[in-house]
């Protein structure tokens, strides 16, 4: 019976070993491509770029990464520590510019959230149209 469950655990394990293989090949291929596109684009947008884009495709099914990319977000505040404290060894020559970052983050978060709620609108709306036209 210990065998058994010994097994089953080993699968379940192994599951989550695939999905983050999964991701982090993604996420080497963003890397790549930052290193050979001359473009001055992070890493890691290509590789989110190329993982939305995979999922559109169905060459990766959600399947195959979901319960590992849900834990991941689960725990991002964690994983923000580590940059938290470097910037606190630099505050000293980042204070005299923090109120433009500041302005910056503030402007930028607004920015994101108006042109969030037009997009999402525009797809309730162009929603609403296709199931006005279907009652028709």
């Amino acid at each position: 019976m210990k065998d058994i469950r010994l097994g089953v655990m080993i699968l379940n394990y192994m599951k989550y070993v695939k999905q983050l293989a999964v991701i982090m090949a993604v996420s080497f291929a963003g890397e790549f491509l930052n290193r050979v596109l001359p473009l001055p684009v992070p890493a890691s947008v290509y590789g989110l770029v190329l993982l939305f884009l995979l999922l559109i495709t169905k060459a990766v099914k959600l399947e195959q990464v979901e319960e590992t990319g849900s834990f991941l977000v689960k725990i991002m505040p964690v994983l923000f520590i580590g940059p938290c404290v470097s910037l606190m060894t630099v505050m000293g020559s980042v204070a005299d510019k923090l109120v433009s970052i500041l302005a910056v983050i503030g402007i930028s978060t607004v920015v994101v959230m108006a042109v969030t709620g037009t997009v999402a609108q525009a797809f309730l709306d162009k929603k609403a149209d296709k199931e006005e036209k279907a009652h028709e």
